[in-house]
Order: structure tokens, then C-alpha cells, then sequence
């Protein structure tokens, strides 16, 4: 692992704050206690991560949480305000949750690697934020829940990323339960890499990114891409797919840089291309 990085605070208004820092970009949910994702809060997320894709000073995304709770899903006092509306908020239902699919989309299809660092509680939508990112690393206080079926709304779209990081039984044991798992069984069950004490949680987080950063954001980006487009493929297609994909990696100058650096002994100089 690279050196631990401090991350620079930011001063800034709104419900997400950005800081960058040696090419980790840092994105703090900032509207506790509860950190949900109402439509603004969503919004804010999506213009992070538009520009991050065009800042290629940006290496690494980190999504954290202010408070403790990390994110409790859905604003459902936001929802709930529109069952006035003429059409029962139907409208508004429907444009709350494409925007949650199209965030959630985003960070999955974002050329640059999404590290969620998780202190406190992830429940339904909030759940779905943390499996729909990369790489997941919790304090040992984190939990995590998709209670929908408790108050009469199962977690249908949370299943979605749900589904994609745990086993059928797993999944689904949660989805029909509504109960909270700890940080022990969320790792057991595949939904976070790695459990760390909370003191530690910052500094470790920062060092994966920081490892993370230090290769070829070009050889980063063509992995993850590909790890996500060959998931949905079946066993020879995907065999097909990432051969192609290995031999345009294999024509890269980073490629060629990197096999050269191996073979002659010497740290690499990447040149993202």
C-alpha cells in the first residue's frame, strides 16, 4: 500500500462537498442527521461526478458521510409531500427514481474508481449507494438495512445493487426481513470489502485510494469498464469481449511501459494514454 494521505477540508455550502487532494476527490454527503437522497442531494452527486469524469487530475473518488448516519435512502418526507399533488405524486415518484437509477448507473459506468467510506447507517437507497460503488470499506459501527418492507415499500430498487453484490439468499433475507446487519455480516455476505475501527476508517480509506491512484488511470478505467460489461455476458461472450479488450490494453504505451518497467526492474512512468 502507498502512503496515507491526509485530505485537505473543504469549506463549502450545499448537501455534497467536494475536496481534492493529490488526485482523490472526496465527496461528503452534508445534510445530517439523516444524509437522504432527496432529488438536490441526488443532483449535487450526479454534477460531482459529471465533472470528475472530465478532471483528469481526478484518479480516485471517495463518497463519505457527515454524521452518523450515512445515508438513510429516500427523502420520504420529500416523497410523501406530493401525495397532494393531482396525480397522487406519481410524477414526482417517477422522477425520483430514475434519478436514483441514473446516479446509481453513473458511478458504476464512472471511469474512475468509487471507494464508499462507510460510518453509520446505510439503509434502503443509502444501501444501494454503497453497493453500487466499487469498492465499500466500514468502521465497525456501520450497519446496514433495506427495511422497505417494514413501512410498505419494499426496497425494489435497491435490490437491484443489492442483488448484484450478494448471494440470491442473502439478498433476499435482507429484502424480506427488513433487519439491520452489522459491519461483520455485511462483510461476510460481500457487500463491503474490509471492516476497520472508526479512529483508522479515514486514513485507511485514503490509503487504498492512494494506491489506487498510483496506476495508469487508462489501464484503471479500461479494468473497470470491463469487469462491469462482462458480468451481464454470458461465459464465451465474455471470453470473447475481454480478449479484445486485453489486446487494445496490450497496444496501450502504458502497457508497453509498464511490461518494460517489470522486465527491466524500474518503477513505471505512466502516461495515461
Amino acid at each position: 500500500m502507498a502512503e496515507v494521505v491526509a485530505i485537505k477540508p473543504a469549506i463549502a455550502d450545499g448537501p455534497v462537498i467536494a475536496s481534492l487532494d493529490k488526485g482523490i476527490l472526496r465527496l461528503m454527503l452534508a445534510s445530517p442527521p439523516a444524509n437522504a437522497l432527496s432529488l438536490a442531494v441526488m443532483a449535487a452527486l450526479m454534477a460531482e461526478l459529471d465533472r470528475a469524469k472530465s478532471d483528469k487530475s481526478v484518479r480516485v473518488i471517495i463518497l463519505a458521510a457527515s454524521g452518523k448516519v450515512f445515508c438513510a435512502g429516500h427523502d420520504l418526507k420529500e416523497l410523501s409531500a406530493h401525495r397532494s399533488d393531482a396525480d397522487r405524486g406519481r410524477a414526482f415518484f417517477e422522477k425520483t427514481f430514475a434519478a436514483c437509477a441514473e446516479l446509481m448507473q453513473a458511478i458504476v459506468r464512472h471511469p474512475r474508481p468509487v471507494i464508499a467510506e462507510v460510518d453509520g447507517l446505510a439503509t434502503a437507497a443509502g444501501l444501494q449507494l454503497v453497493a453500487s460503488c466499487d469498492l465499500a470499506i466500514a468502521s465497525h459501527e456501520a450497519t446496514f438495512c433495506t427495511p422497505g418492507v417494514n413501512i410498505g415499500l419494499f426496497c425494489s430498487t435497491p435490490m437491484v445493487a443489492l442483488s448484484r453484490n450478494v448471494s440470491r439468499k442473502q439478498a433476499m433475507e435482507m429484502l424480506l426481513t427488513g433487519e439491520t446487519i452489522d459491519a461483520a455480516t455485511a462483510r461476510e455476505f460481500g457487500l463491503i470489502n474490509r471492516i476497520v475501527p472508526r479512529e483508522y476508517l479515514n486514513q485507511v480509506v485514503s490509503k487504498y485510494a492512494q494506491t489506487i491512484a498510483s496506476k495508469s488511470s487508462l489501464v484503471v478505467k479500461t479494468g473497470k469498464e470491463a469487469f462491469y460489461a462482462q458480468a451481464e455476458m454470458g461465459l464465451a461472450d465474455a471470453y470473447v469481449y475481454t480478449g479484445r479488450v486485453m489486446v487494445e490494453n496490450m497496444l496501450a504505451r502504458d502497457a508497453e511501459e509498464g511490461i518494460g518497467a517489470f522486465v527491466g526492474k524500474r518503477k513505471p512512468e505512466w502516461k495515461d494514454e
